[in-house]
């Protein structure tokens, strides 16, 4: 049937799943109204995070406000120039954020850069910004994954295993379905079905799994350095991703090589990250033995006395 979702090895079959709701004629996509609640609930928790280690909450609601529209726009530009190909035929389209295209990675360094001016302006220290933020950001991107199911988009190639997805094929872009998904296609009832790898679950699962080690990082581990957090936001986040984007069907390319940008982009993140870790971690350790202090201890002193 027509807009359902099954999972067909968890016994789970979803009926009349909806893509949009009407508000007085209005209709208003479930994709944005999940990416609504997604950033709403990132900042609300990136709020008590600051709160529990004695930061000023009101900063990070100010901060997470203006990286919100900063980040929507380097996201959808992101999308825009690697799908170029497409929206050069269909310049109009540029516009239409109600059927998805948002890249993930775009929004991520909209973000980094409104964290770097935030801080330059408020004259906050910019790593401790985004080791808070970082939390707050992860969540956000295992809620707003969930826009892909409602979307049905963001899926694999296909597969038997036992998290598999089975959609109407009327239900999904023609063009996402690969030949590998026809020779398979089912028919059942008079409707045809493809089978996919639910990679929006796959991720939003891995991201859980980053939000639970960056929790514990930011409220059990003492002996860490100002950005020690985000770069093992950068780190595990990257991995997960460099092997999802594989799995993928609707890969955004890079020009002339074929290569999925985000998985390349993932790959530069992961080794740039586990550089960085280690060597902060030299850093640090050289800096105790010297006497001389940390750079987290130094900015918790800063923050006591300005706080």
């Amino acid at each position: 049937m027509v807009g359902s979702i099954q999972f067909p090895h968890l016994g789970i079959r979803l009926e009349h799943v909806i893509k949009s709701v009407s508000i007085g004629g209005f209709e208003i996509a479930c994709y944005g109204m999940v990416l609504a609640a997604a950033m709403a609930t990132g900042i609300l928790l990136t709020m008590r995070v600051a709160r529990k280690t004695g930061q000023d909450a009101d900063a990070y609601f100010d901060l997470g406000i203006i990286a919100i529209i900063v980040s929507v726009i380097c996201a959808r530009i992101y999308y825009v120039v690697f799908s170029w190909s497409y929206y050069r035929v269909h310049p109009a389209e540029i516009f239409n954020l109600r059927g998805g295209g948002l890249a993930i990675y775009g929004g991520v360094i909209g973000g980094v850069l409104t964290v770097f001016v935030f801080a330059r302006v408020r004259r906050m220290s910019f790593f401790r910004l985004l080791d808070t933020a970082a939390v707050g950001l992860v969540w956000g991107q295992m809620v707003g994954r969930w826009g892909n199911f409602f979307n049905r988009e963001a899926f694999g190639e296909y597969t038997d295993g036992l998290l598999a997805m089975r959609l109407p094929a009327a239900d999904v872009r023609s063009y996402e379905i690969t030949e590998l998904m026809r020779r398979h296609m089912q028919t059942i009832g008079g409707v045809d079905y493809i089978q996919v790898h639910p990679t929006f679950l796959y991720e939003s699962l891995w991201n859980l799994g980053v939000l639970a080690v960056l929790l514990l990082l930011t409220f059990l581990v003492k002996k860490r350095f100002d950005g020690m957090v985000f770069l093992f936001y950068l780190l595990l986040y990257g991995t997960g991703r460099f092997w999802i984007e594989g799995l993928r069907t609707d890969q955004l390319l890079l020009p002339g090589s074929g290569l999925p940008v985000s998985q390349v982009l993932s790959g530069i993140l992961v080794l740039a990250a586990a550089a960085l870790l280690i060597t902060g971690t030299i850093h640090r350790r050289n800096g105790k033995r010297s006497g001389k202090g940390t750079e987290h201890d130094e900015s918790e002193r800063t923050f006591d006395k300005t706080h």
